[in-house]
């Protein structure tokens, strides 16, 4: 690990000033990833700016229903806020799914948004990597891929994004409230993360500077009745080959609102919106959600070793939403 300066403000507007004014600044928030990372020698900030003193670490209930969720709540309180576990009971699930109980301690919502993808090469300093150094190649597409992506990838990389709890945020249209020297902004989470296209070095669209203030979670009523499941080597700390965030609301047998994402299977959160689409309206039934989650599957690119990915993905998706339809919610 190189040295660095080190930084703690305590006001948003100072983290601002520190980080224009320092070279190669890099922001810290629970540093169950980036630190890694400079440990790794895959990030060498010159200055580090902690901010783990800001204000942002509460829940609160918005007017129109919604909750704002602080960038620095820890991932451990927000699975067991109350408000949480009623009405986004998947969210709960998701976040509990995630790493350990010592990393969800620390590990905060914004962190968690801005975590980097575990694929191995990217780890690896001998492999060649886009997303770690751009135009040096990928060694994945040839290698050794069984968890990278089969949806959105580019000939740039091939890596999949590892958060659980930013897949039940695609499948509720929650948005990112974030500020820089420019002013604030909102920014859907569906477009936060950005898919490889010829510059995989760039996990999302934030701008060099900006903070992530909250999250906001809409009011989505469905939710109340919905699962997140994860597929995975093991029982525990171990991140998803293909994980299905689902809700469901069907009347006289036909399904009236569903909310579909998709983790493990891409370079960003998949909110599958073709499945949900052609479901509207539909009979709630295996061969409905079949078809479903073959249409959403249809543009998925097989590597050598992920080709598996394409037949876990639809059978989850369909057990998922079959498990939904008989009333379950584990």
């Amino acid at each position: 690990m190189n040295n660095f300066a080190y930084f703690r403000p305590d006001n948003v507007s100072s983290a601002l000033d520190l980080f224009a004014q320092n070279a190669e600044p890099q922001f810290l928030a629970g540093g169950t990833n980036l630190i890694d990372l400079m440990r790794e020698g895959i990030n060498r900030p010159q200055s580090v700016i902690d901010l783990s003193r800001l204000p942002l670490d509460k829940v609160e209930e918005l007017p129109d229903g919604s909750l704002r969720v602080g960038a620095l709540v820890r991932n451990s309180n927000l699975a067991e806020h109350a408000l949480i576990r009623e009405r986004y009971p998947f969210l709960s699930q998701a976040i509990l799914m995630g790493a350990s109980g010592q990393l969800r301690n620390m590990a905060t919502t914004g962190g968690n948004l801005m975590q980097r993808t575990r694929c191995y090469y990217f780890y690896d300093d001998v492999a060649r990597c886009n997303k770690r150094t751009p135009g040096s190649g990928c060694d994945a597409i040839d290698g050794f891929n069984r968890i990278h992506a089969i949806l959105g990838a580019s000939p740039e990389c091939v890596a999949t994004h590892p958060s659980d709890m930013c897949v039940v945020l695609a499948a509720l249209d929650a948005a990112v409230n974030v500020t820089g020297r420019a002013g604030q902004r909102t920014i859907p989470l569906t477009d936060f993360h950005r898919l490889p296209d010829s510059a995989p070095e760039r996990d999302t669209v934030l701008a060099p500077g900006e903070i992530i203030l909250s999250v906001d979670i809409p009011p989505v009523p469905i939710a109340r009745h919905s699962i997140y499941r994860k597929v995975r080597d093991r029982a525990s700390y171990a991140f998803a080959l293909v994980s299905v965030a689902a809700a469901i609301e069907v009347q006289d047998g036909a399904i009236k609102e569903v909310r579909l994402a998709l983790g493990g299977v891409a370079h960003k959160p998949w909110r599958a919106r073709a499945a949900e689409q052609y479901l509207i309206g539909k009979q709630a039934n295996e061969a409905s959600f079949a078809e479903a989650a073959a249409l959403e599957l249809e543009p998925a690119v097989p590597l050598h070793y992920n080709g598996f990915k394409i037949e876990l993905a639809r059978r989850t998706i369909v057990s998922v939403l079959l498990q939904l339809c008989k009333g379950g919610a584990h």
